[in-house]
């Protein structure tokens, strides 16, 4: 599965677009399918493969607002060699409901 798809690069934010929006809209969820792990982007750079969003690791006390790259993602595999996922029921949500969901 392509973690990144024409679709989304057109309804992705260019990075630095939302920093004055107090609460922005998390676009693309990525999981780990076999471990802890999710990934929210909010904005992306195509050229660089980096996204700006929230990481929710292991927990409210780990969970972070920052930026992730597409080529790692890529790269991590888990047990049985599964890498990350894209989450192809997600919808367009705003930051303040993920945090609500995904923190302990």
């Amino acid at each position: 599965m392509k973690l990144i798809t024409k679709t989304l690069l057109k309804q992705l934010p260019p990075l630095y677009s939302q920093e004055n929006e107090a609460d922005p809209i998390v676009i693309v969820k990525y999981f780990n399918p076999v471990g802890n792990g999710n990934w929210f982007g909010i904005e992306y750079d195509p050229s660089e493969r980096i996204f700006f969003g929230y990481v929710s690791l292991f927990g409210d006390y780990n969970d972070e607002l920052g930026y992730f790259s597409l080529d790692e993602l890529e790269s991590i595999k888990g047990w049985g060699e599964l890498g990350i996922e894209r989450d192809l029921h997600f919808k367009p949500t705003r930051l303040s409901e993920i945090k609500k969901q995904y923190t302990l």
